[in-house]
């Protein structure tokens, strides 16, 4: 019946993400096909770099950017390698019809050529994006310190995108969440947490030009045990990509995912464990300086109905749990972000109107973090200079703004204890003639 064919299908899963590489790829028979960004994807291996990643759940070489004239480690604006006269222009993502019979009409092509300035930005965001986490996958290893590795990730995106306050930088801090944490984990000052070789983590960074962010994550494991759960989640976001599309309800795109994911299982001590979509995490539309736009994208079945439209963004991103399968908040508050609809409030404690102007003019309404709070340039060089804008007994004035509404704090999503949890991310454009996965790499 039923039970016996899953079974079949979860044994199957399972042995095809177990016989990996060790680079933690799994055989290309059992994955999907994944197209490089832009040339690459005709481009001989040997073209593509020479270095492995030092952990499980990404392919290709780290060094992959070098095919570009980037140079390794990167340190050339990627906006000096693309778009110029004579340079390629920026890689376009990876191309996928639009689920049902929709047919292209002239119009069509008219209105997604009107747009390409849009499809630009984010392609040269995702390119930027892709050459830190290539950069990123090469010295993350066991024994690194994350808020070192935090600051790594986040020199090198300023540095490619060329920061300039709101109009390009960073998107949001730079997450690490570490194995029973799903998400919204970065260090505070004076954190020091180091990273084991049974840890399984969750990096979520991302880039902006003009407020048009890309949102995408990856997942770091190094013991071999944890291939099918990261090949679950991975797989799980890739069904979500190939389910969405112009006119999709969202809850479909929740039911494919739950059914990919949820055929998996991994061995933890000896014990069979299904892989659980976190239920209470979604996928969300973006849009100008605003990373939930408000539509979700649910991961498990029986959620909204409503269609997804043309023209909008989506970060489409799947949690997969060996735990209860649903997250609550815990731990210390590293992640805040101005309400981009907060009232005017006016504001009594002289530190917390001094703060909220350094979060107006330094962040506006994108995510920001502690740490950048106390950087010497409170969080930018471009908008304060390098020193003097270092924020100081800012705690309780943080707190005021919080209390009022006008920052919202996002604390650490926690599992339950002992449970590991995995994310794939990527950023997806409903464009009138196609969709695009804009952040698509040679990675996953």
């Amino acid at each position: 019946g039923k039970k016996k064919k899953k079974k079949k299908r979860k044994k199957k899963k399972k042995a095809a993400a177990t016989a990996a590489d060790p680079n933690g790829t799994p055989d290309t028979a059992a994955t999907a096909t994944t197209t490089a960004p832009g040339k690459a994807a005709k481009a001989t291996p040997s073209s593509l770099g020479s270095k492995l990643a030092k952990s499980r759940g990404v392919k290709g070489f780290t060094d992959s950017y070098v095919r570009y004239g980037q140079t390794d480690p990167p340190t050339i604006p990627v906006a000096r390698l693309f778009g110029a006269p004579g340079q390629p222009e920026y890689p376009v993502g990876e191309i996928q019809a639009h689920p049902g019979r929709r047919v292209t009409t002239e119009e069509m092509r008219a209105l997604d050529r009107a747009q390409e300035d849009l499809w630009k930005k984010l392609r040269q965001a995702s390119e930027v994006h892709r050459h830190v986490r290539r950069y990123a996958q090469s010295f993350i290893e066991p024994g690194i310190d994350l808020a070192d590795m935090c600051e790594r990730i986040e020199t090198t995106n300023r540095l490619l995108v060329e920061e300039r306050g709101l109009q390009a930088g960073i998107g949001f801090p730079t997450g690490c969440s570490v194995n029973h944490v799903a998400a919204h984990y970065t260090p505070n000052p004076g954190d020091k947490v180091v990273l084991e070789y049974g840890d399984v983590m969750s990096i979520d960074f991302g880039t902006q030009i003009d407020g048009r962010i890309i949102d995408c994550a990856w997942t770091v494991a190094f013991d071999p045990k944890f291939d099918p759960l990261l090949e679950a989640v991975r797989e799980a976001t890739d069904t979500g990509l190939r389910t969405a599309g112009v006119d999709v309800r969202l809850c479909d795109v929740g039911e494919a995912v739950q059914e990919t994911m949820e055929s998996y299982e991994v061995e933890l001590d000896g014990v069979a464990t299904p892989v659980k979509c976190v239920r209470n995490l979604n996928g969300h539309s973006m849009g100008p300086y605003q990373i939930h736009a408000g539509k979700s994208v649910p991961i498990v079945k029986g959620g909204d109905a409503t269609r997804m439209e043309e023209g909008e963004i989506y970060a489409i991103e799947t949690f997969g749990s060996t735990g209860r399968g649903n997250v609550v908040e815990d731990l210390e508050c590293s992640h805040y972000m101005r309400n981009f609809h907060a009232p005017h409030v006016p504001l009594r404690m002289p530190r917390a109107k001094k703060l909220l102007s350094h979060i107006n003019r330094t962040f506006g309404t994108l995510a920001f973090c502690r740490r950048w709070l106390e950087r010497d340039d409170g969080g930018s060089t471009a908008v304060n200079g390098a020193t003097g804008a270092k924020q100081e007994k800012y705690l309780g004035a943080l707190k005021n703004l919080c209390d009022v509404g006008i920052v919202q704090p996002y604390p650490p999503l926690c599992d339950v204890k002992g449970s590991y949890v995995a994310q794939y991310e990527h950023t997806l454009i409903l464009r009138p003639t196609c969709k695009e996965i804009v952040s698509r790499g040679d990675d996953f």
